[in-house]
């Protein structure tokens, strides 16, 4: 679970906080403009960009 952002990429940022990272208060969208979904994500698909599989068909 790494990133493909480099210098100049475009994301999108939504509010909301970490718990466990002191002052950070913003969470990149993942799957968004240059931000890449995570591959291979079966849970919480949502959070992290991933398209649905087809397998369940």
């Amino acid at each position: 679970e790494g990133h493909n952002l480099q210098e100049h990429s475009v994301v999108l940022i939504k509010a909301g906080r970490k718990r466990d990272l002191p002052g950070v208060k913003y969470i990149v969208v993942r799957g968004k403009y240059d931000t890449a979904g995570v591959q291979g994500r079966k849970k919480a698909r949502s959070k992290y960009g991933a398209k649905g599989s087809k397998d369940s068909e």
